[in-house]
């Protein structure tokens, strides 16, 4: 009996139902972004000094200017890495004493304004921006800029947990039914999180969003790939992850439009609520439903996908068998991911990598959110350089293989931060353009590692190891905002320099696994194990074939 995808060579591999397919749940995955990296842009801190009581009406006495007002008032200002005391300090006197002088107010204090005393800024901050953030509005800077940091974390949390349950959900309650769930559900908290009141229910309704959001943007990945026929599925979902790129850069525009983070945060959540009409024109996947033996619902799907395609069905086609894997029976375990030498190895490289591939991409994108410039553009153009990095890998992997394009990819990340981190500001242009080439070298590495991870692993235990590596990425994400917040306060270019380090190793690491171009999934824990024997036998017949004309002419 025919599979899906013998069914799927004559109805159409990627025709026009796959398309619009495709575009639909595209559309999730553009959404998905400013969940993942919108923290640039609702987390941003702006410059702040602490609120003096009184010093505004002495400003206005005496004509200062901003730039008086500050020289005159803030301590540490302009002093070379001392951004603390004029940020979260504040000389401790009283600024509404009538007679103080408007030259040099401090004089009437001490001759000495080193010996004044400073305090906390206890009555609030002045932030230098006509728009607001979580963090204008929450105060997350000085003592409480850890929260920052939460909320980013907070959210990783939720990817974590809700990606280790999206397995077992989806092949539970079906892709649809877990789709529009995840939909609504993101949907809901998004909004509840425009409108949270404090910053603990924004906290609460953001793990929330975390929970379902990855989880739906999973669910449509494993749609569209069990839609589209076996040689398109690579493709198409390279082509899903690219649209994520363009939420990208919707995003920058969105939020350059609206400066109120509160205003930002409904208008990325509000089109969520338009997927729900996926219910009347997206299909449930006939390859769960053969999994379920529901093979009367999976051939009526089937024949609306030939009507759609405009291809007839032939009725020898027309009764099904489930694919080779739905009819595994083992039983994997967390064990078999380290039971044996290759195996053991793989595990323990792919988790590394999806680490490092979460805390550069996210760290990069954290750090471009400090630098000063302008946050927009910048956003833009380093956006602009995945789609490059997506065409690089659709030109390459089955050309020159995976391993080394996928560590090259790494090691110009990490190369690229380095060379960034000791750039001086004043070439700013070839600053932009070494943190460009970084972004697009990461961005090969994440899409690289999402791809060959199911390759190196035997069928039983595919799945296992596909979410046990990737859900590294999700720690990975709990860590790089305290990893990027925190070391900058230490040195501004402290997080490429550690960028540097994890990716360069990252590179090193890859080429330490065999090369899977050309080669079919591996069926058996034997096969994997041969896998690095098989190429250096490759390797080596391919000489012998070589030298052998070299011997007969002498």
């Amino acid at each position: 009996m025919p599979t899906v995808d013998d069914i799927l060579e004559h109805i159409g591999e990627f025709h026009f139902f796959q398309k619009q397919t495709f575009f639909v749940l595209s559309l999730i995955s553009v959404t998905f972004t400013p969940i993942y990296v919108g923290i640039v842009f609702l987390g941003f801190t702006p410059d702040h000094r602490c609120l003096n009581p009184g010093v505004s009406e002495l400003s206005k006495r005496c004509g200062w200017s901003l730039e008086e007002e500050l020289n005159y008032t803030v301590p540490g200002l302009g002093l070379p890495g001392d951004a603390f005391t004029s940020q979260c300090r504040r000389y401790d006197v009283d600024w509404n004493q009538t007679g103080l002088s408007c030259t040099d107010p401090l004089a009437n204090f001490t001759s000495n304004k080193s010996h004044i005393p400073l305090t906390t800024c206890e009555d609030g901050w002045v932030y230098d921006t006509s728009g607001s953030s979580i963090v204008t509005e929450f105060n997350l800077v000085c003592a409480n800029s850890w929260k920052l940091d939460l909320f980013q974390s907070i959210v990783n949390v939720g990817f974590f947990i809700g990606s280790v349950c999206i397995g077992y959900i989806a092949d539970r309650f079906g892709r649809k039914q877990s789709l529009l769930i995840t939909i609504f559900i993101t949907a809901v908290s998004g909004v509840l999180m425009a409108l949270s009141p404090s910053y603990t229910w924004m906290l609460i309704f953001r793990l929330i969003q975390g929970l379902v959001s990855k989880a739906g943007w999973l669910i449509g990945y494993i749609l569209i790939t069990e839609f589209v026929g076996l040689k398109y599925r690579r493709t198409v979902g390279i082509c899903y992850q690219m649209t994520f790129t363009v939420g990208l850069l919707i995003l920058a525009g969105i939020a350059y439009a609206l400066p109120s983070w509160r205003w930002l945060q409904l208008t990325v959540s509000l089109p969520n609520f338009c997927f729900l009409f996926y219910y009347w024109c997206l299909p449930e996947s006939p390859r769960w439903l053969i999994s379920q033996n529901k093979n009367a619902k999976a051939m009526k799907i089937i024949k609306h996908i030939a009507r759609k395609n405009q291809k007839s069905l032939p009725t020898s086609l027309q009764s099904l068998k489930a694919d080779e894997e739905a009819n595994e029976k083992m039983n994997p375990s967390f064990i078999d991911l380290v039971r044996t030498p290759q195996i053991r190895k793989h595990t323990l490289i792919l988790m590394y990598n999806w680490f490092t591939s979460s805390v550069l991409y996210q760290g990069l994108i954290m750090h471009m959110g400090l630098a000063g410039g302008n946050i927009y553009l910048d956003f833009f153009y380093s956006a602009l350089v995945e789609f490059p990095a997506a065409f690089i890998i659709i030109l390459t992997i089955d050309r020159v293989g995976r391993r080394y394009p996928w560590a090259a990819s790494n090691m110009v990340a990490g190369a690229a931060c380095l060379i960034s981190a000791f750039l001086p500001n004043d070439i700013m242009w070839l600053k932009v353009a070494v943190a460009c080439l970084g972004r697009m070298g990461i961005t090969m590495a994440y899409e690289m590692v999402c791809l060959v991870n199911a390759e190196l692993y035997p069928t039983f235990i595919r799945n296992l190891g596909v979410m046990i590596c990737s859900s590294m990425c999700d720690i990975g994400g709990m860590v790089t905002p305290f990893l990027v917040y925190r070391l900058t306060d230490i040195w501004h270019e402290l997080p490429l320099v550690v960028f540097a380090v994890v990716g360069l190793i990252a590179g090193v690491l890859v080429l330490m696994l065999p090369e899977t171009k050309g080669m079919v999934l591996p069926e058996t824990i034997e096969e994997v194990e041969n896998m690095q024997r098989q190429r250096k036998s490759k390797e080596k017949i391919i000489y012998l074939q070589v030298q052998k004309p070299e011997v007969t002419c002498n």
